[in-house]
């Protein structure tokens, strides 16, 4: 087995975090930036034009020592290298993970099966770069002579996510074409989206890794049959193209072979964004765009695999997790931007973190005793402190939270800047200070309250804090860093199921529903219900097919 097969609750330093724990479980952040005036520069990370303060956490340098010797312990240095390097670390499915392969220069060398994958790697980004530039540029037309308009995706997990989120996170930087992401099952949202689109302007992007995905085949079909309602079949070749490993289904499918833009299985479909499913990312911002998203993350590449520990972004973020999530019970984290751009940040996240972790058996296939995973949730500051900022603040929960926010704002309304990044700077110090009764009752007295009104709200006021915060702020908004930010959270993903001894990158969990889906879609349609289903089961679809 490529990666060492080790439970980190057996470790040494799994024993010493333990004991640790117990001696600063209780400490609150504010005495501990008061014995130690260097806390916010010795707890801080700055490369490039990202400003990373982990100082509002819940740690001190022995915590994040010891965690450090955790990190060794398990041996993820050699882990690191064995990611770089294309060893097969997806055992389960027999593959390595080579996202980072796809943003690596050209002089570069990444070997599997011992062929180096690189050159075919920058055969495809010419490909998507050629393409891209012909639609943009009003070369490649449409099967009547018209100009390509609008753009739509249709793909879902990995195969829109993704790319919905860097185009929305980008939107600033857009061209002309409209851009539409198809991805779930449901009609509505398909019809909504295609009594938009006229045929003659439209470009159809087909994203499926096997093609075999139920809900993206359903839409591509039914697009296909919407299209040729109004266009001959010869109009396909002008209006359809593909990103897949599958390329038999799809020339079964109609689309030539030309209009295939391939992906390699050693890409997993929530980290592939990278790949020419971001075909899309690069039609909607321009391949300059694309390529200096590429760019950033390989910079984030680098950071991570040289950098020491201590200095390494993404392996503190990791390990903090690994913190709070086994020793504090903490289960889930919020990522918060300041920022209405990254409005689907925490949603793609959602799937990358939740899907590759949510695992409950080891690389040995043992039950694991110890928490894993995290469930991450969120929403752009400031509409997050008027939803549910309560919850972190007063709530009986332990929140880690991810506060994101940007030196420049893209418009350049300092005014309004100013007043969003006030709110971030203040909300990290008001979960850590918190409210004490002391205060709290100066307040209530200014307000000239009478003792049994200020007794009677006294509590309700008091705020605890003491609740951890990491304050990520970067310089702007633009492609490169995006792509730092994502790639970062990507290697944070690696650094947590190493020390939780899983596989993170295969996803069977998502296959029983699917399995299920298919038996019962097929009792819908021939119209006979079996009775292999529990009770309640039975009566929903009972109710559903007397109904509908």
């Amino acid at each position: 087995m490529a990666l060492k097969a080790t439970n980190p609750t057996t470790t040494d330093s799994w024993k010493k975090l333990q004991s640790h724990f117990k001696s600063v479980k209780s400490k609150h952040l504010k005495d501990l930036f008061k014995s130690d005036a260097e806390r916010a520069n010795d707890l801080t990370i700055e490369w490039e034009d990202f400003y990373v303060d982990f100082s509002k956490n819940r740690i001190t340098k022995e915590t994040l020592d010891l965690l450090f010797e955790l990190a060794n312990e398990l041996n993820l240095k050699d882990a690191i290298s064995k990611y770089f390097k294309g060893d097969i670390i997806n055992v389960t499915e027999g593959r390595a993970v080579l996202h980072t392969a796809l943003r690596a220069p050209n002089d570069k060398t990444v070997l599997v099966d011992g062929i180096n994958v690189i050159p075919k790697v920058h055969n495809v980004k010419q490909k998507i770069k050629a393409f891209t530039d012909s639609v943009v540029n009003g070369i490649h037309k449409g099967f009547t002579g018209k100009t390509i308009t609008d753009v739509v995706n249709i793909g879902i997990g990995g195969s829109d996510l993704g790319p919905a989120m860097v185009v929305d996170s980008l939107q600033f930087y857009k061209n002309h074409l409209n851009t539409h992401f198809v991805s779930n099952v449901d009609g509505d949202h398909y019809n909504e989206i295609i009594k938009r689109l006229n045929p003659e302007t439209t470009l159809l992007v087909i994203v499926s890794k096997t093609f075999t995905t139920q809900e993206t085949l359903s839409n591509a079909n039914s697009i296909r049959t919407w299209f040729l309602e109004t266009q001959p079949k010869e109009a396909v070749s002008k209006h359809f193209v593909a990103v897949s490993t599958n390329i038999e289904s799809v020339k079964d499918f109609g689309i030539d072979e030309d209009n295939i833009f391939p992906m390699k299985d050693w890409v997993g479909g929530r980290f592939s964004l990278w790949s020419a499913v971001g075909l899309s990312i690069s039609l909607a911002l321009g391949y300059k765009n694309f390529e200096s998203l590429l760019d950033g993350a390989y910079k984030m590449d680098e950071h991570f695999r040289t950098s020491d520990f201590k200095d390494n972004i993404p392996v503190t973020s990791a390990l903090l997790t690994i913190w709070y999530n086994n020793f504090f019970n903490a289960e889930s984290e919020a990522i918060i931007p300041y920022t209405q751009y990254l409005n689907q940040f925490a949603t793609y996240l959602q799937q990358g973190i939740m899907e590759s972790n949510g695992k409950s058996v080891d690389r040995d296939g043992n039950k694991i005793s110890y928490q894993t995973g995290t469930i991450i949730w969120g929403e752009p500051g400031t509409n997050s402190q008027h939803a549910f900022f309560q919850l972190i603040h007063q709530g009986t929960k332990l929140i880690p939270t991810d506060f994101i926010g940007y030196v420049e704002s893209l418009h350049g309304n300092k005014e309004h800047h100013d007043k969003l990044m006030s709110n971030y700077f203040a909300q990290t110090e008001a979960l850590m200070n918190g409210k004490t009764e002391a205060e709290v009752l100066s307040e209530l007295q200014d307000q000239l309250l009478t003792e049994e009104a200020i007794k009677e709200l006294l509590p309700f006021k008091v705020f605890d804090g003491n609740k951890p915060t990491t304050s990520l702020l970067i310089q702007k908004l633009t492609p490169e860093s995006l792509g730092k930010l994502i790639a970062m959270y990507e290697h944070k993903i690696f650094v947590q199921g190493i020390i939780w001894n899983v596989f993170s990158y295969d996803q069977f969990g998502v296959e029983l529903g699917k399995q299920l889906a298919k038996s019962i879609l097929k009792e819908l349609n021939e119209g006979v219900l079996t009775s292999n289903h529990d009770a309640s089961t039975q009566r929903l679809l009972t109710f559903y097919k007397k109904n509908c």
